[in-house]
């Protein structure tokens, strides 16, 4: 057995993305030692890309909003698939997590009073995103940063966790390896919070940075975690098409939430042909005046640009493929027409949109405050995760929580746009209260020896296949999963091409035991690769398997052998994921439990 080095806390956070880092900051408080494992390195999760804002109903803007608003938006959202309870926690304690965050050095924008700034999104009734430009994703991470570093805490970068120890049915800790090194590490805790982000680098076209492999869903799954919602993968609508070498790139829905246009190759603004039935009580008037939303005696007006985002991607690609796309096969975002009505625009879209701006600048060579920008969808965030408890964050593993993005409930069958970095804020700092509660009353468990021995082996194996006649390289499959699933689970799917993914992803899985790395530990990209297949072939079944099973459309979820929203079993039930005892993935239908009156009432007041 080789050497590795031990490390012990109270409570270890893989993951220091905004869930993590606020996660980490509650459990210091409390009095937990917290052991801080990154995949990259501090200032560099995936949170950095969030640009557009984070949802909470402050009614700086509209004093209409409040958290039943918000509640309601959610809900309706995700189709009423979502976890009503963590809905319903979300929009309460939204605000105070944001106001909490501005107190610690969050600079947030203005209005003309000094309150905070807060524009318009997708699928949210009224103004509601508290933002930094076009970087608030940046400015959540160093916020929580330099408060997190100051609450004491120990940080482990450029550090990949492989494995999960367990004792019984409870977790203990976990095994990795620094990525420069290729030093093994064992980690002893008490409780352990999955806050790894999504799983984006499954697909060929995705928004997510290169961490985003799905190592938490997996390593929760392979502990006897259930996986739920996995089918419903949300497709931004708005990412770069052009230079291919930026394919995927994020667009942020800020620039549609500041007035762009979307446009056809014939210069129309082709989302005004098709508001769902979804919005009922609304109409689509003239694009300057956009759709009226109507909520009882209440009334307001959108683009409909800033429909929910899997309406808005699966127009786009009906565009593009009844032949109105751009040259390079998505459409247009025109935010430059907007000088027709406010002076200055040109400075007004350099301030508002900085990161944009400059984005298209040096990248694509267009200027778009003059000119219009190519965009089209690409994998964003995937609504399903580990299934948690609502007011603790925990699995149904004894002490293994998840937060942000590997956890699921909140969003149901749709995210909406901006509620992901409040969901960090809530369930971040609930995972990390819980977490440190259940240290202090339970202790640190015990490692087992054999099991560190068993993760030993499964990390080295791709060496160990160096000279034998029949190997693969882990490049190359990881290339034939993302076609894969970029084809065949992707924004439309049907029953033929799912069967056919899902035997695929099987075959690939039996490949991927013969791949073999040469070299040696030290930063050997290879050999990272060789272990990131695991996880990505696990939620690449996960999303194959679900999207199978439910044999509707709803949310981020399109069939076109089974276009239609059923009223009847799926929308009652969640599709739920778990390892059998043969090691292969069940399929099982979780019954929602039912909205309380009082909620069900405000649903309905709300519209």
């Amino acid at each position: 057995m080789e050497d590795y080095s031990t490390h012990e806390h109270d409570v270890l956070i893989i993951g220091a993305g905004g869930a993590g880092l606020r996660a980490a900051i509650e459990a210091s408080t409390m009095g937990a030692s917290v052991g801080l494992v990154t995949k990259s390195l501090l200032g560099k999760a995936h949170t950095v890309m969030a640009e557009g804002g984070m949802a909470a109903a402050l009614s700086n803007i509209d004093e209409r909003d409040g958290w039943q608003v918000h509640f309601a938006d959610t809900m309706r959202g995700g189709q009423y698939l979502n976890n009503w309870r963590m809905a319903q926690i979300h929009a309460q304690e939204a605000p105070e997590r944001v106001k909490e965050l501005e107190a610690w050095g969050a600079v947030f924008d203005r209005t003309k009073e000094g309150k905070i700034l807060q524009r318009n999104f997708g699928g949210h009734a009224y103004p509601r995103l508290a933002h930094v430009g076009d970087r608030t994703g940046l400015e959540m991470l160093r916020t929580l940063q330099d408060h997190g570093v100051h609450q004491g805490l120990d940080d482990y970068q450029e550090c990949t966790v492989t494995k999960l120890f367990k004792d019984g049915n409870r977790v203990t800790g976990a095994f990795g390896y620094d990525r420069e090194s290729g030093q093994f590490r064992v980690f002893k805790a008490g409780a352990v919070i999955i806050a790894t982000g999504g799983i984006g680098r499954a697909f060929k076209v995705t928004s997510n940075s290169w961490e985003g492999t799905g190592d938490g869903h997996a390593l929760g799954y392979e502990a006897g975690a259930e996986l739920i919602d996995m089918e419903f993968i949300q497709f931004h609508p708005t990412g770069m098409v052009w230079p291919p070498s930026v394919k995927g790139l994020l667009v942020t829905e800020g620039v549609r939430g500041e007035g762009g246009a979307l446009k056809n190759s014939e210069g129309q603004r082709f989302m005004y042909d098709d508001i769902p039935p979804l919005y009922e009580n609304q109409t689509a008037d003239t694009p300057e005046e956009g759709w009226r939303y109507v909520t009882g005696d209440r009334e307001a007006r959108r683009p409909a640009e800033l429909l929910t985002r899997d309406h808005v991607a699966r127009s786009i690609v009906r565009e593009v493929k009844e032949g109105r796309g751009s040259p390079h096969g998505g459409v247009f975002l025109d935010i430059a027409w907007i000088k027709e009505k406010i002076p200055n625009a040109e400075e007004h879209i350099k301030r508002k949109l900085p990161a944009m701006y400059h984005q298209f600048m040096e990248l694509a060579g267009i200027d778009i405050t003059k000119e219009p920008m190519e965009v089209g969808p690409t994998t964003h965030y995937v609504m399903g995760g580990i299934r948690v408890d609502a007011e603790s964050q925990m699995s149904s593993v004894a002490g293994l929580f998840a937060a942000g993005e590997a956890g699921a409930g909140l969003h149901g069958a749709n995210r909406l746009g901006g509620n992901s970095l409040s969901d960090l804020l809530v369930f971040g700092k609930r995972a990390g209260e819980y977490a440190a509660s259940f240290v202090n009353e339970k202790g640190l468990g015990e490692l087992d020896p054999e099991q560190i021995i068993q993760a030993q082996e499964e990390a080295l194996a791709p060496f160990k296949r160096q000279d034998q006649a029949t190997t693969l390289n882990p490049y190359q499959l990881q290339f034939e999963l993302q076609d894969l699933l970029q084809d065949k689970v992707g924004i439309i799917r049907e029953e033929t091409s799912l069967e056919e993914a899902s035997e695929e992803i099987d075959k690939l899985a039996e490949k991927a035991e013969m791949v073999a790395v040469d070299g040696n530990k030290q930063f050997n990209p290879g050999w990272h690769t060789a272990l990131d297949l695991k996880h990505l072939l696990t939620v690449a079944k996960a999303c194959a398997c679900s999207a199978l099973a439910r044999k509707e459309s709803r949310g981020a979820h399109s069939r076109i052998d089974f276009p239609d929203k059923e009223t009847g079993h799926w929308a009652k039930h969640t599709i739920g994921l778990r390892k059998d005892e043969t090691g292969k993935m069940k399929v099982h239908h979780n019954p929602i439990p039912e909205i309380p009156e009082e909620l069900q009432k405000i649903i309905q007041e709300q519209g």
